[in-house]
């Protein structure tokens, strides 16, 4: 009881898969007191796919011609899982013999590692050190190692599940990011350098320079914010500051580097309490907006406001300009709307936004100043 409680918590404290396995058959070869051990996964159709062994160096493993691939007694156990003690593996008659420069094997059992019913995987020992063949004391022990070792398979396929989701939301926010934030700052940037061109073709070269000095103070911006994210902050024009002065920022860039005219609004009491996940979103949810007006909206006035209803922060974001028709392009024009309502829906809100051709746009976002870090059902509603 003793040994298989240590293999237990030696097992349970291991999350990654391969480690798990190899330690797996490691400690049943060392209770059962076999010179060989194997372990094998099945996939869904009962065939060998993995093979861990125990007791063979890689040199040995190297030079075996052929490698097991599941059939004989291996197969036999993989597609009727059951405890099978042998005095000789070789005798039996499924047995498909040994390739070459393989171990003989004499004495030989397998046991199931069974989870809910399921066959994870199957325990495969050979030679018993001292005895003629596999005890019953021998099959109890891997029998108890085999309940352990089933619930560490598990836990550390799920382990390895949630790390792969972990990475794809972390692909996403990052890919998020880029679009919200840099790649809109450079959009700006380059709306100042064509700016700059233009009036170079006028031949104002004080104007030029004007130009050419905030495009490439721009460029610096863009420079801190990449470095931000690749450190995992938040970027560097609202890390410090309230949130009415960030979206003062990317209202002044706006003017810049359009010839709309831009009207911000923000309630003084907007930032007490506002958490930090959500005065960021409400940032980019702006940004983007902004963005799209530049880029779509060919719009001559844009407001700006940001206010406190209660325990939500409401912003509106409304423009004159060309509008769409949200029923012909049936859901969500692009990524970034898209990324708007992500980041209003995964704090708890929701954002709203209404069109009509030749008749503007506005969008509407409501968080809770006090953010839940839930992530619920993406949802854009077009009234």
């Amino acid at each position: 009881m003793l040994a298989i409680n240590d293999a237990a918590l030696t097992i349970a404290a291991e999350p990654d898969l391969d480690k798990v396995l190899q330690k797996i058959v490691d400690l049943a070869r060392e209770l059962a007191r076999a010179r060989y051990a194997a372990l094998g996964i099945p996939d869904p159709d009962g065939r060998l796919t993995q093979l861990i062994v125990s007791g063979l160096s890689d040199e040995q493993m190297a030079r075996i011609e052929t490698k097991p691939t599941g059939r004989g007694v291996l197969g036999l156990l993989l597609n009727q899982p059951q405890v099978l003690r042998l005095s000789d593996l070789r005798q039996h008659p499924v047995s498909v013999g040994f390739p070459r420069h393989h171990p003989q094997m004499g004495s030989f059992m397998g046991v199931p590692i069974a989870a809910q019913g399921r066959l994870v995987a199957s325990l495969y020992l050979t030679d018993r050190i001292g005895e003629d063949q596999f005890t019953e004391r021998d099959e109890w022990l891997i029998r108890g190692l085999a309940a352990h070792a089933a619930v560490a398979i598990e836990n550390a396929r799920r382990y390895e599940r949630v790390r792969r989701m972990a990475v794809l939301e972390e692909r996403e926010r990052i890919g998020m990011d880029l679009h919200d934030g840099i790649i809109q700052s450079i959009y700006a940037v380059g709306l100042s350098l064509e700016l700059a061109r233009m009036v170079l073709k006028e031949e104002n070269p004080d104007e030029t320079l004007q130009h050419t000095t905030s495009a490439i103070k721009g460029l610096d911006n863009i420079i801190r914010d990449i470095r931000s994210y690749i450190m995992d902050l938040q970027p560097a024009r609202i890390q410090d500051d309230p949130l009415g002065i960030a979206l003062e920022r990317l209202v002044r860039e706006l003017r810049a580097n359009t010839l709309v005219q831009v009207t911000l609004e923000v309630d003084g009491d907007v930032d007490d309490g506002l958490a930090d996940n959500c005065r960021l979103a409400l940032f980019h949810i702006t940004q983007e907006a902004l963005a799209n007006v530049a880029k779509h909206a060919r719009a001559s006035t844009v407001n700006v406001r940001l206010g406190r209803l209660h325990d939500r922060v409401v912003l509106d974001v409304e423009d004159d300009g060309a509008g769409f028709d949200s029923d012909r392009i049936g859901g969500i024009p692009g990524h970034g709307l898209s990324n708007m309502a992500f980041r209003a829906r995964s704090l708890g809100g929701n954002l709203t936004v209404s069109s009509t051709v030749g008749k503007g746009t506005h969008v509407r976002a409501v968080l809770p100043a006090q953010a839940t870090s839930e992530l619920p059902q993406m949802l854009v509603t077009f009234p």
